[in-house]
């Protein structure tokens, strides 16, 4: 009875390999394809089996490591598969790694390229198209009579802009005209005075030549009859008579040369009135061509080529001298670029300029430096900085370049204002990337 106790203790199975044979048992299940029981169904048919008292042959041995070998593989396994997605998680980086060492083999002769064709050229994109525009004013007063021209209209030089009711500055014209006419004809009526006083002097020099034919004979006949009534030959009387004759020639000729003298101090003072009267045609002169400027000026042309921009004239308009028509933009335009003084030191005038403007980003125009300005912008500026004062903090300056356009478009419209990316070639020499490009 001991021994048969003793033995189903032996045979009944311990707590410790009940987990064991449930999952011998389960395992047995899987490779036979049946479902695994649940743990508590495995519990419950054990419990009911552990009365039972089971004997087993003398002879038959019972198998007790099965438990612990299925035990160990899956501690096995899971070693397994932890080592599985760690060589999973190690692949992608070796390719990427790869891949960048490859990727940087391809693209460092690229970069070097790049980099070189950069080092011929200087940008930047604080540039803008520049014009001197002004404002078109009239110089006269009046009613606007027509406005020939239309907004942002291309006009050549002389084209009327607008005009003025002029009226008034041609009956000041014709005013003018007569006065000069007036001057003119008072000059000439001076000159014909000066004439005929020239033909009195003539007359008067011609009566001083007889009276001083006169005076000569009547000084001789005196002498002789005065030698004769000294000798006794002749009377005292015919003496004192030619005395007589010769004190009144003597009179006469002082008189015909008075005469003379007058009529010549007054061709003296026709000439001063001539004078006077050609300065009054001077002026009578420069009225005139004022009054025929104001009549010009009731035209408002254009002095260039150029474009109508911002008009506000009107007909029907009363136009003040000074007063806007309209802001005129001419023809001649050119690029202000502001570059960083870090960049001007190989700049210089007269190197090419590739010009990518805003507006239109399919067009490539060429042009050209002109100069560059000899100071930054603020120091032109209405408040220029003060560098001697406070706490001092360098800052990169940037200077106006002035670039000429040497191809400009006449089929778009270009103004002032319209940024520009110039785009400078500061080293002649071709660069790697062109020279591979010339060869294939």
């Amino acid at each position: 009875m001991a021994l048969g106790a003793k033995d189903r203790d032996r045979d009944e199975p311990s707590l410790l390999e009940l987990p064991r044979r449930q999952s011998a048992h389960a395992a047995c299940r899987d490779i036979a394809g049946n479902d695994p029981p649940s743990a508590a169904a495995g519990t419950e048919s054990i419990r009911a089996r552990a009365p039972i008292p089971q004997t087993r042959p003398d002879g038959e041995s019972r198998i007790v490591g099965l438990p612990s070998e299925r035990e160990d593989k899956p501690a096995e396994s899971n070693r397994e598969r932890g080592d599985k997605p760690r060589s999973r998680l190690l692949q992608p980086r070796r390719l990427a790694v790869v891949a960048g060492l490859l990727l940087a083999v391809v693209l460092a002769p690229g970069g070097y390229v790049y980099w070189d064709y950069a080092e011929h050229f200087e940008s930047t994109d604080d540039a803008f198209i520049a014009a001197r525009q002004f404002s078109v004013a009239p110089k006269v007063a009046g009613y606007i009579t027509a406005v020939p021209v239309t907004d942002n209209q291309h006009v050549a030089a002389g084209d009327v802009i607008a005009r003025i009711d002029d009226r008034d500055y041609r009956i000041a014209l014709d005013q003018a005209q007569a006065q000069v006419a007036a001057a003119q004809a008072s000059i000439e009526n001076i000159d014909a005075q000066i004439s005929v006083q020239q033909a009195q002097i003539n007359a008067n020099q011609a009566q001083v030549d007889e009276a001083q034919a006169a005076l000569v004979y009547a000084q001789q006949q005196a002498a002789r009859y005065q030698d004769l009534a000294e000798t006794g030959s002749g009377t005292v009387q015919n003496a004192q008579q030619t005395a007589s004759q010769l004190h009144q020639q003597q009179a006469a000729v002082q008189s015909a040369q008075a005469s003379l003298k007058l009529a010549q101090r007054q061709v003296e003072a026709l000439k001063a009135q001539r004078s006077g009267a050609v300065a009054s045609l001077a002026q009578a002169k420069a009225q005139r061509d004022q009054a025929q400027l104001n009549l010009s000026y009731t035209a408002v042309t254009a002095d260039q080529a150029g474009h109508v921009a911002n008009l506000t004239a009107a007909t029907g308009q009363l136009a003040q001298p000074g007063t806007s028509l309209t802001m005129f933009v001419p023809d001649q335009i050119w690029v202000t670029a502001n570059f960083k003084e870090t960049q001007l030191d190989a700049m210089r005038p007269g190197q090419p300029v590739t010009l990518e403007i805003d507006a239109y980003p399919e067009r490539v125009i060429h042009g050209h430096i002109a100069s560059v300005q000899p100071g930054s912008g603020t120091a032109f500026s209405l408040l220029p900085a003060e560098n001697a004062t406070g706490n001092f903090v360098k800052i990169v300056q940037r200077v106006p370049v002035k670039i000429v356009i040497d191809d400009a478009p006449t089929d778009v419209a270009l103004g002032p204002g319209m940024s520009v990316v110039p785009t400078v070639r500061i080293d002649p020499a071709p660069s790697l990337y062109e020279q591979l490009k010339a060869r294939l």
